[in-house]
């Protein structure tokens, strides 16, 4: 039995299809059961929330596989996780990370992340490691900017990333959970294609058929503003900020070959996600 945390998500939403498809036996941990409307029937429902470790004996009974992603900048999410995980008799767990964890030095996105593998790595139970860098959904932040104005605010001008498919993410997770050999090894994830933000709405501006402006971001606090338009605790804003300079110092694009690797073919592209989501940026007003 796979047990699936975050499954409401973009990524986890995207496992528990793959799973499904691949008919392996699954449940879903969910606090609001009406969320996972439009996921296949056959993963089972288990009600719980990890902010309440009472609650998640149940859901982890009967699991041997767990797919643990927990979001935030604590540990507490995680570590509600594992003790139930080791209660229940866990013997392989697929913990989402981040890329930040391999850089030298250390920026805070990664410290936390890398305080959460510890709390895996701990425990004793057999793990994967995916750590992907930025997601191709984080496109969908700029829909307040193109809805109000038609147009995206770029905070790293020369940068470079090698965005993912979080399809991707998770049918290298669905290999992780349901086939041997990948226990212990991490897994640093990116698509092979790699862009400036202004570039990618170049991308987004082909596939909706009009024109969009890119404005450079004036200040750090507006780029984080950008992003949390109703605010961000101080740590958060602060390691944004951070992300953000060395995305703009990176104007080579970090990127790996993993997803070919594992899956035998080249990532999704940021060209067929934007014609996926189309209609999000649809919804945004042509120019006057």
């Amino acid at each position: 039995m796979i047990l699936v945390t975050g499954a409401t998500g973009n990524i986890g939403r995207a496992l528990v299809r793959e799973l499904d498809a691949r008919e392996a036996e699954l449940r879903i941990l969910v606090r609001d059961p009406a969320r996972a409307a439009g996921l296949p029937e056959r993963a089972g429902r288990a009600v719980g929330d990890l902010g309440e470790p009472a609650t998640l004996a149940p859901v982890f009974a009967g699991v041997d596989r767990l797919f643990l992603l927990t979001q935030g900048i604590g540990t507490d999410y995680t570590a509600a996780a594992l003790a139930a995980a080791e209660a229940a008799g866990v013997r392989h767990i697929v913990h989402l990370s981040s890329f930040h964890v391999g850089f030298d030095p250390m920026p805070a996105m990664g410290r936390w992340h890398h305080e959460r593998e510890l709390l895996v790595r701990a425990c004793g139970i057999p793990a994967t490691f995916l750590r992907p860098g930025g997601f191709m959904t984080n496109a969908l932040d700029w829909l307040p900017t193109l809805r109000a104005g038609n147009y995206v605010l770029d905070p790293i001008g020369p940068g470079r990333h090698a965005p993912i498919d979080p399809a991707d993410i998770a049918e290298v997770a669905a290999l992780a959970l349901t086939e041997a050999g990948h226990q212990g090894r991490e897994y640093a994830l990116t698509g092979d294609e790699t862009f400036t933000v202004a570039e990618q709405v170049q991308v987004i501006s082909r596939t909706v058929g009009r024109a969009i402006e890119v404005r450079a971001a004036a200040t750090p606090a507006e780029a984080v503003r950008s992003r949390f338009p109703h605010g961000a605790p101080p740590a958060l804003a602060d390691a944004v900020t951070e992300s953000l300079a060395l995305m703009r110092a990176d104007t080579v694009g970090f990127r790996t070959d993993t997803v070919q690797r594992l899956l035998g073919r080249r990532p999704r592209t940021f060209a067929d996600w934007c014609a996926r989501h189309a209609d999000a940026f649809r919804t945004a007003p042509a120019p006057a």
